[in-house]
């Protein structure tokens, strides 16, 4: 292992694993993610892995608990790097401050940028504003607007908790993990495993060159079929957003 820098060293300095804080060269630990996908040690396996199951168990009981009486919710994903004065962040927390208004709880990452937009709103309008964070190797922290925050290691646990938690999604413009979420999600639609629920991409600029690509390349390719290209509505109003989402408890979640 690396040893730490000057900057990991710093009063500052720390990094999450589920509710474990980590600081100075503590911080070399490999993530709970990484070290579970490695395969230095091949003849461990039956000491280490059979081990590392209570602990993803007591991660899914643990978000089980915390949002068991949670009431219905739309999760809000989108970039960590939008800015406060982005116009893409306004509109995330008028979004979430008209789905509370309309009776939903908000779900988000717990991060900073869209994230934040959607728990600010949710926050400022009274509502019930989650956050699932993860273990990242930079700190990310919760942000200041959530009243219900939850911290886990592995992202697959994480993600059971958008999904089953969750009444619909709305994705707006991010990168890699937004594109991940947004896709996963998708594929439980497409095959079945989710009964109903409502995908809404926001930001027609940002959205409309990759519907282009999988109508042109992946439908055209036989890929998938063209009903499933109607799994989401592509929009930039707010009202068509908050409309798709449908009314709390009409869906069922997972």
């Amino acid at each position: 292992m690396t040893e730490p820098t000057p900057q990991d060293l710093q009063p500052g300095r720390r990094r999450r694993q589920g509710p474990i804080v980590l600081r100075g060269q503590e911080m070399e630990q490999p993530m709970a993610d990484r070290a579970l996908l490695e395969k230095k040690d091949r003849m461990g396996w039956n000491h280490w892995d059979p081990w590392r199951v209570l602990r993803i168990q007591s991660e899914f009981v643990d978000g089980f608990d915390a949002l068991y009486g949670l009431p219905p919710a739309v999760s809000i994903f989108g970039s960590a790097r939008t800015k406060p004065d982005n116009p893409m962040y306004q509109k995330g927390v008028e979004l979430s401050r008209r789905l509370v208004e309309k009776g939903f709880a908000i779900i988000t990452g717990g991060g900073p940028g869209i994230m934040e937009a959607g728990n600010k709103g949710a926050m400022e309008a009274d509502g019930c504003s989650v956050g699932l964070g993860i273990e990242l190797p930079h700190e990310q922290g919760l942000n200041d607007y959530i009243t219900l925050g939850i911290n886990f290691r592995y992202f697959f646990v994480r993600k059971t908790m958008f999904v089953k938690y969750s009444q619909g999604f709305i994705t707006m413009p991010g990168g890699f993990g937004t594109l991940d979420e947004l896709f996963e999600a998708l594929t439980l639609i497409q095959t079945g495993k989710v009964t109903h629920f409502p995908m809404v991409m926001f930001g027609t600029e940002y959205w409309t060159p990759l519907i282009e690509w999988v109508r042109g390349t992946v439908l055209g390719g036989g890929y998938v079929s063209e009903g499933d290209l109607d799994l989401v509505t592509v929009t930039d109003d707010i009202d068509e957003a908050v409309e798709a989402m449908g009314e709390p408890g009409q869906f069922d979640t997972v």
